[in-house]
């Protein structure tokens, strides 16, 4: 069930044109940097994101203009994963093609992280996710007591039964509305 919702969500994200998307990834840029959990959040955690996901290179800009602290994933075998200081220069492409850092990296702690944003394929109204089939997120969620927060566009809306194991995000900014 969720390997055909993966590939459906993803077929339908690779089909959006780049003007579409350049558009809605500037006003859910906009939206989450007006969000209180954005304003509030001295260190933020986020993600580097694949060419059909939301793009996060504006919003990592603006924060770090804002003088916050911004983290990214570091994932490990067995669906472990660490959220490391963002240095550009330490970055590296990983297994799944995208870049992580490599060498020597600063790891936080979750109760040093304000704010986590969250990547996915597809939400569900109750704000629970499907992603990739790692479970790095679930495994991180599950001991993060903070806000977390994802961008996603309408295709991503999808209607499905969370597993036992799958924890929603606290507030999603949809393309042009909330829920």
């Amino acid at each position: 069930m969720k390997k055909a919702l993966r590939k459906q969500v993803l077929q339908e994200l690779k089909s959006l044109s780049a003007e579409e998307k350049q558009n809605m990834n500037a006003w859910l840029t906009e939206q989450l940097l007006q969000h209180p959990f954005y304003k509030e959040a001295k260190t933020i955690a986020t993600y580097l994101s694949f060419p059909h996901e939301f793009q996060t290179a504006r919003l990592i800009e603006f924060a770090q203009k804002d003088g916050k602290t911004i983290l990214i994933p570091k994932t490990y075998p067995h669906g472990k994963m660490d959220f490391v200081l963002y240095e550009p220069e330490k970055l590296e492409q990983n297994s799944f093609g995208l870049l992580e850092p490599q060498g020597e990296f600063t790891i936080l702690e979750p109760s040093q992280i304000d704010l986590i944003h969250v990547p996915g394929l597809a939400f569900n109204p109750s704000a629970y996710r499907v992603g990739y089939g790692g479970g790095y997120y679930d495994r991180y969620l599950e001991h993060f007591p903070g806000p977390t927060i994802s961008t996603i566009y309408p295709c991503q809306i999808q209607d499905f039964h969370p597993d036992p194991h799958d924890i929603p995000v606290k507030e999603v900014i949809i393309y042009e509305k909330y829920f």
